[in-house]
């Protein structure tokens, strides 16, 4: 298989994989596609033992990291502590989380002593800390979400000859993000799992192309919703050059995906997802739960605060959510979400990532085969 991004990234199979956990990145990579790894919620310290793993498991094939810079969040440049963020959070929010852990059986003690807390920093600082660690190791993309990549990004990859990827949601966040200089466009329609907008990528791929052909010839990766091996061939049908892939890795069987939650997701229907400003006070799609409806669905709730405050109220919540899930607590079980894209209704059962990379490339050929017999020869 031979598209722009395979030969930029040195790959046989155009598929980019993103996930947190490094032992994906790891198999998807050596089963010749492209791992990348979410190092949004590492400090330095763990991100340089996450990629120093990376590096003894795919002997130098290659893959990526992620580093979530966004381009506005409140407090960004004031220099706020984490402690100063935390304060920042009104008292109406945080009673009206107990009142909705209570609703459910849980109590904000079962939670721990310090329910509402930063779990991952955002400042410009730990990101140019997390790209030094990145570079450091012979990663061949840097990816960044929520805007155009700052600067300094863009500057130490050129630096360093490795591609810029940004993800967007609409076409005029793809003119921004060629016009700043990335090198790689993640197109991502509403069907995607975490931070999405609006338009379906059927739509929003050409839609992109179209937009950006004047300026300059930038490869597309085509994402959201895609599980299958055919739906990476209607990407390239479309004009994509691969697809970015990131729900279908959580129900592998080398995913951290809190136990129970992979039963929810097997479970799934395409109509079980969401998209909901409760988790991070953007709107990204996640699994439909108690959680999901407080925050989208109760007119009498106080409504998501704006990134990342609304971390703040829920995301050490949700991780001890899980393990409560896990130990049986119903209330925590209905409560229970992730973010997950609408292809979660194809997530049926728990495969090791290299057979979902096998079985996508022999659905990719036949879906190409059946193309092909569809055009008529004179």
């Amino acid at each position: 298989m031979k598209t722009a991004i395979c030969d930029m990234l040195g790959i046989g199979f155009p598929v980019v994989a993103f996930s947190h956990c490094r032992d994906v990145v790891a198999a998807v990579t050596n089963a010749g596609g492209f791992g990348v790894l979410g190092a949004s919620s590492h400090s330095p310290h763990e991100l340089e033992q996450e990629l120093t793993w990376i590096d003894q498991q795919v002997d130098g094939r290659p893959y990526g990291v992620d580093i979530v810079c966004p381009e506005r969040f409140e407090g960004k440049g004031l220099d706020l502590t984490q402690d100063q963020l935390v304060a920042m959070v009104p008292v109406e929010h945080r009673e009206y989380v107990a009142k909705l852990l209570a609703e459910h059986g849980v109590t904000l003690d079962q939670i721990g002593d310090e329910p509402f807390r930063m779990i991952q920093s955002l400042s410009d600082t730990i990101g140019e800390e997390l790209l030094d660690v990145s570079f450091r190791h012979p990663i061949k993309l840097i990816a960044n979400a929520l805007g155009v990549p700052p600067q300094f990004m863009i500057d130490r990859a050129n630096a360093e000859g490795v591609p810029v990827a940004a993800l967007v949601g609409a076409k005029e966040h793809a003119v921004k993000q060629v016009q700043a200089g990335v090198d790689v466009l993640v197109v991502q329609g509403t069907e995607a799992g975490g931070h999405c907008g609006e338009v379906t990528t059927m739509v929003l791929v050409p839609e992109v192309l179209e937009a950006i052909k004047s300026i300059r010839d930038v490869p597309v990766l085509a994402a959201g919703g895609i599980v299958t091996g055919r739906q990476v061939a209607a990407s390239i049908a479309l004009g994509a050059a691969g697809a970015w892939t990131g729900s279908v890795w959580l129900t592998t069987e080398e995913a951290e995906t809190a136990p129970y939650t992979v039963e929810k997701m097997l479970a799934a229907s395409s109509r079980d997802t969401v998209r909901s400003k409760g988790r991070t006070g953007k709107f990204s799609r996640q699994l439909r739960s108690a959680w999901t409806d407080a925050w989208t669905v109760d007119a009498k709730g106080p409504g998501a605060l704006p990134m990342p405050l609304q971390s703040v109220v829920s995301e050490n919540v949700l991780r001890r959510l899980d393990v409560l899930a896990e130990n049986g607590n119903q209330g925590a079980r209905e409560l229970a979400t992730y973010w997950v894209g609408q292809g979660v209704g194809l997530m049926n059962r728990v495969r090791p990532a290299r057979e979902v990379v096998r079985e996508m490339i022999e659905d990719y050929l036949a879906a190409v085969e059946r193309v092909s017999g569809s055009v008529e020869e004179d």
